[in-house]
Parts: C-alpha cells; structure tokens; sequence
C-alpha cells in the first residue's frame, strides 16, 4: 500500500521540500546534542513551531478547555520543554486567501495532530494549538502538497504578508492588491536578504485609504495602492509607508514614497530589507524592529539609504516577471450573479443581512462574513465549510484581520439559502463587524507572555452584548473593542475605539487580574491613530466599566459624533472620574471573585510572580508611593490633549522618578528627591541585579528611564509625547509587578 508521502511527494515544491527536509535534519541534530538550543530555537520557530503555555495560574476553560494527554496519559503541567510538551503551529495564509482544498486540509490537520480547532490572527494565519513537535515535519507536508507553508511564519524574518479581505471586490478601492501582495509573499519567501534581521518584519497592503482592511500605518512596511494619470494613461502605483508598529510602545508609519511603479515595488522592498538588515538592532531584541531605526535615523536619512541601496542592488529578473501575467486575478465565481428573487427568507435573515453581507462592486454578487467568535472554529465546521464553499463560491475563501473568514462571490440569490446552510454548521450568526465582533489574543490560554484572560473576559463582554445588541444604538452597535492579555499588541488594543491589556495590580496581600483600558483610538483609516491608557479596572469590573462609558457615550454624544472625537471632547480627566468607581480594590474578604480571572475558579497568580511573606508596613508605604506616580503619569496625559507636549514630557519623565523612587523606598527609606540619587539607587538595587528583570522583558522597561534620564528629548511634537506617555505606563506597571515579586504576596 502506497503511503500518502509517496501519494504526495510529487505534489511538494522542491524547495519545500528542502526547507522542511533540513527542518527536519535539524531536530534530530538538536535531539543528539549537536545543535545548541537557541540557534534551534530560531530554526523551529522560522517554520513557525512555538512553544505554549501550560496550566501557568490560568485555566483553558471555553473552547479549549481539555485534559490534555501526550503521550503517556499524564496531563502536562507547567513545562517549557517543546519536546515533552505539545506546542503552537503556526500556518501562514498570505492575504488570507484560502481555496477549499486548502480549507479541507487544515481542518484534516486541526483533526488529526492538534485538538480540533483552528485559530484565525489577526495576521490571517491560521493557528494550530497542541502539535506536538514530532509531528510538525508531516504536517508541514502536507500542507506544501496544497501549496501552503509555514516558513517564516515566526522567527526574525518576513511574517505573513496581509492585505484587505475585500481585494477585488470593494467599491472603495484603487485597484486589486492580492496578486502584488501574493507577488512579494513568493519574492520575499527564504531570500537570502530577510535572513539577517534583529526582529519580525510585517508587511500589509491596502486598496484604500478610508477603510481599516490593510492597517499600513501600524506596519513595518505598508502598501497603499493609488492611481495617477500621466501622458493620457492611468497609473497604478503604490505610497510606501515605513516604521509602523504596535507592540508595547506603537510607532505611526512614516512616507517613504508617495508614488512608486509595480515594476519598481520589489527592489524597492528588497532594498529596505538590506538596509534593515544591516543597520537595525541586533543585541537588544527590545528595540530591533525597523520603527526604532527609522526614528533614531529619521524619515530623509532612512530615505536617502534606501536610495542609495537601491543603486548599488543586483538586477534580479523576479522584480518584474510577475507583471508578465495580467495583474488583475480573474476570479472564477462558483454560479452567475443572480439577484434576490422574492425567495423565502430564513428567521432572523433580516439581521444577518445588515451586519454580514457587504454588496460587491460587481452586479449580483456579495461578500458574507461568517463570523469566529474568539476567532476559532473547529475541524468539523471546517469539513463543512468546504463543501459550502464548493456550493456557492469554489475557491473564493479569505480570512481577514479581524479574526473572520468571509466567502466571497456569493449570488444575492444564494444568500437565504447560504445562511441556512451556515446555521446548521454554527457559523451563521449574525452581528459580525459590531460590537459584538470582538478581536482577542490567545492571552493565558496558551500565551507564555499572558498577564490577564484575553479570551475569558472577551466571552464575558461578547455573551453579555449579545442579550441586548437590539437595544443598541447605532452609535455604540459599530464599535470596535480589542482585548490583549498582556501590553504587547496582539489584540490590537490600541487602534480600537476601546481597547484592553491586561495587568496585574495587588490588594493587601493578594493579586489581582487588572486590564488597562484603552481610548481614542482609530481602526478606520487604515489605523489612522493610536489610543492611550486612562486607566486600570479589576478584571472582574471590566464589563460594568465598558457599560458605564457606553451608555455615557449614548446619553451625551452631539449629533453624528463618533466615539473617538467624544473622547477628545470629554477629556481624560472627566474619564478617569467616570471610571474612578470602577478602579477600586476590593479586600479579598470583601470579595473573594475579584481575584480569580475570567473562566478560572481560583485564586489569581502568574508563574513568574514568586511566593513570599507579606511585606507588612512597606506594602502600605510603596501603595502610597506608587499612586504618586500614577497621578504625575495622568497628568502628562492631560498635557497631551491641550497640546502641551512640553509638560507632557516633564510629567511623564517625573512618574517615571516617583515609580523608580517607590520601589526604592521599600528598601532605602532615605532617598532623597534628587533625580539622579534616585535613577543611580534605582539601578544598583534593581536593575543592575536584575530585580526588576520579568521572564521576558529582560529589563526593557527600566531602559526607559534611563534613556529619558539621560537623554533630553530632541523633538517636542505629538508623536513623541505620545510614545514617552506609553513608555511611562509600561514603567510603572513593570515596578507593580516587580515589587509583587520582590517582596512577595499570598497567592491562594
């Protein structure tokens, strides 16, 4: 009997076939000792093999909840060891355009080596949880064998390639970015050029400006498409954007090029990556992606190094070989665009309708977004979703960046009969792009980095919006909120009208499950702004909070005033007052549940966070000490809306001193208020010996003081308040967190 490697093996692109063939050399090497750890670490994780958290402080309640078992039959407790553990698969899916041969092979692959579910990011990867590593070279296989793969979908590299779920369909857009977008994906794969990077690169394209589909400004590269006229003929062309970025402290991406050809878009990106690869960081991992360089240098430097890289670049035939095929893809949709006839609707259609089919460009046809909840489906809504989509659309299959998956090249008069079909597998609820459309990272399911439940109080918020979405009002149904179990990003908590990452904070002698919440910031306009932290709530109080401002939002908005401009108007000042009733901390007689996260019945701890006997009289001492800080930091946030970005940079400065002076006193009562006493004992008795080191921050938090202790800023405008503001927050939610660990509390 011919084995399915056999079956397959003339289905596998060569070069696959090398990268995962020495992908697979690679572990053995690994398993005899012959390959040092991290430089393994980095190979595995460019073939997108992670590990995963396990059982840290948090439960895998909801979607995931399971005994997991590998090999033995033991659950798996508390490891970091890949090798005796089940990890993170990774699947890179470039403009998240699926075919429904590749749906069915992922949903076989969730099936039979991970636990039956596939997670949608919001890079449109597909993630897949509980792979165990020995399986990883099979699996991976099988994917090239449909011509997916997972190289570089981690590690220091180009990760997956994003563009607007919409592409060729939108009645918005300049043009149909998918095949430059799939043009760079294959350009880019494995070049010799992005092997040699000190971060993650990412890039995404967008066909308009006005809508938030690409988010090129919140990405090391992005690719805005446009249109010009010369000599009598239409152009198409692109604006580059360069050095966006979340993560801890978001970048806005500046304009590299207001216009560059298709023929000259390729050498243009390879040279940025050369000059990335050369000139950006490599030894402080914190400050290595490409924002950090194009501010240090400053948007005409970085220009004028692009340029001269470009002149000095190889010629390279696959710059423009792929404009020798018509780079307008001809889709092929499943049936004729036929209009709604008069057919009976299913119950509810009306709702489905306005929220998840969106009219396409072409006559007939629409796009309808099947909505993920948590961003998860499982294999066997896979296996059916294939076969819907063969129905009604063949191939026309794309995720998008709001954890979704949207069938595209649907006859209006399949509609009623689509949603019927959809119900029956559980991907036909309506709501999808509201409110209740929540973006969530995986936080301390699987997440190593997860401080707070993401997906626990993302089902919370999602169940308790779902009761009363008919109840609300335009205004407050079209918002978007995007949660992060930890300050990294990954929710995109910072572009969303109300964003949350979660923290923790301490109450007498336990801790607590916090979420920072986020405002004013923008998703439309491709990621047109940023919002800042006002303030943190207990976990437990978030849904209350989230009520408490959108139903002021309701009651007070002028007519036709979107969340962000209210925000502004309001002030944070009037909002931290709003949310002050929502910030307090119970005692944990007063309330045992407020220090359990959502979805977990115990009591709350985080595995880095050491066991130690109560503090007694200091506690009380720093808890004063810290609020100083906390109000100094507020205050710069006020100095920010008036435009003040002078006092802006003194009161963020100053919390840093009193967050850094805190901590001191619990050790050195007589430190005086002298800034550089403090930053110096600050250093000694902290950073130099590593206390305020976390597992994974290394430190990073603590350099922001000493960058702004020693360094006055060069520029006072909006962009840097903005980031020395985030810097601050960050600062002193690392100092909560390290004096919990120094000092120790009763953790269950």
């Amino acid at each position: 009997m011919t084995s399915w490697k056999e079956r397959l093996k003339d289905e596998i692109p060569l070069e696959m076939t090398k990268l995962i063939d020495t992908y697979e050399a690679q572990m053995s090497l690994r398993r005899q000792g012959k390959m040092d750890e991290k430089v393994f670490a980095e190979a595995r994780l460019r073939k997108g093999v992670y590990g995963q958290r396990y059982d840290n402080g948090q439960r895998h309640d909801g979607i995931r909840a399971q005994a997991l078992a590998y090999p033995s039959g033991d659950i798996v407790k508390g490891t970091d060891t890949l090798w005796d553990a089940p990890g993170m698969q990774r699947i890179k899916i470039p403009y998240g355009g699926l075919s429904a041969r590749q749906l069915e092979t992922l949903s076989e692959l969730a099936d039979e080596y991970a636990d039956g579910i596939l997670h949608i990011t919001t890079r449109q990867d597909i993630q897949l949880h509980y792979v165990h590593i020995d399986d990883t070279p099979d699996l991976m296989r099988r994917l090239a064998a449909v011509g997916i793969t997972t190289q570089e979908a981690c590690g220091n590299s180009v990760r997956n390639i994003t563009a607007c779920s919409l592409a060729g369909v939108c009645h918005d857009e300049a043009f149909d970015v998918s095949p430059y977008a799939d043009a760079m994906t294959q350009f880019l794969l494995a070049h010799d050029d992005v092997q040699d990077f000190g971060r993650k690169f990412k890039v995404a394209f967008s066909g308009c400006a006005g809508h938030a589909c690409g988010l090129v400004h919140m990405h090391d590269l992005g690719l805005l498409a446009q249109t010009r006229e010369a000599a009598g003929e239409l152009q198409k062309g692109f604006t580059v954007f360069v050095g966006g970025g979340l993560g801890t402290v978001p970048h806005q991406a500046k304009i590299l090029a207001e216009f560059v050809a298709p023929e000259d878009l390729l050498p243009l990106t390879q040279a940025i990556a050369r000059v990335f690869a050369r000139l950006g960081e490599k030894k402080n991992r914190n400050r290595a992606r490409l924002k950090f360089l194009v501010a240090k240098l400053g948007i005409d430097e970085f220009r004028g190094l692009v340029e001269a890289e470009l002149e000095s670049l190889p010629q390279d035939p696959r710059h423009t070989a792929y404009l020798d095929d018509d780079a307008d893809l001809a889709y092929a949709p499943a049936k004729a665009g036929l209009r709604l006839n008069g057919a009976p609707l299913p119950t509810g259609f009306a709702d489905w309708y306005r929220s998840n089919v969106y009219r396409q460009a072409q006559p007939g046809y629409s796009v309808v977004t099947l909505h993920s909840p948590l961003g998860d489906f499982t294999a066997q809504q896979g296996f059916a979703l294939a076969d819907i989509a063969r129905k009604y659309v063949g191939d026309n299959i794309r995720l998008t960046v709001e954890q979704n998956i949207v069938l595209r090249w649907v006859a209006d008069a399949d509609l009623p009969a689509l949603c019927r079909d959809l119900r029956k597998i559980g991907l036909g609820g309506a709501h999808a792009g509201t409110i209740v459309d929540i973006t969530t990272c995986p936080g301390t399911d699987t997440c190593k980095l997860g401080i707070a439940s993401s997906r626990g109080l993302t089902a919370e918020l999602r169940a308790r919006l779902i009761e009363r979405i008919n109840l609300l009002p335009d205004a407050v149904r079209e918002l978007k909120i995007k949660v992060s179990g930890c300050f990294n990003s990954c929710g995109q908590h910072h572009v969303a009208d109300i964003g949350f990452f979660g923290n923790s904070r301490r109450s007498g002698n336990h801790k607590l499950p916090h979420f920072q919440v986020v405002l004013g910031g923008q998703w439309q306009q491709n990621a047109g702004s940023y919002g800042l932290a006002v303030g943190a709530v207990p976990a437990k109080a978030v849904p209350e909070a989230l009520a408490a401002l959108t139903e002021r939002y309701v009651a007070e908005r002028a007519k036709d005033e979107n969340f962000q401009r209210w925000v502004k108007r309001l002030g944070r000042k009037e909002i931290k007052t709003m949310l002050k009733p929502f910030m307090q901390l119970p005692t944990f007689e007063e309330n045992a549940d407020f220090f359990s996260d959502w979805g977990d019945s115990r009591v709350y701890t985080i595995d880095d966070i050491g066991v130690g006997e109560c503090a007694g009289e200091v506690v009380s001492l720093f808890s004063m000490e810290i609020s100083k800080a906390e109000s100094t930091h507020f205050e710069a946030l006020l100095a920010l809306d008036d435009g003040d970005y002078r006092r802006a940079d003194e009161r963020a400065y100053r919390a840093m001193l009193l967050a850094a002076r805190a901590l001191v006193r619990t050790k050195f009562l007589d430190v005086g208020d002298d800034s550089d006493r403090i930053v110096n004992e600050f250093r000694q008795r902290f950073y130099d010996t590593e206390l305020v080191y976390d597992r994974f921050a290394k430190g990073k938090f603590a350099r922001y003081l000493f960058k702004r202790h020693t360094q006055a800023p060069t520029r006072l405008d909006e962009d840097y308040a903005h980031q020395i503001i985030d810097e601050t927050q960050l600062f002193i939610d690392n100092i909560h967190s390290a004096e919990q660990r120094i000092n120790g509390v009763i953790v269950g």
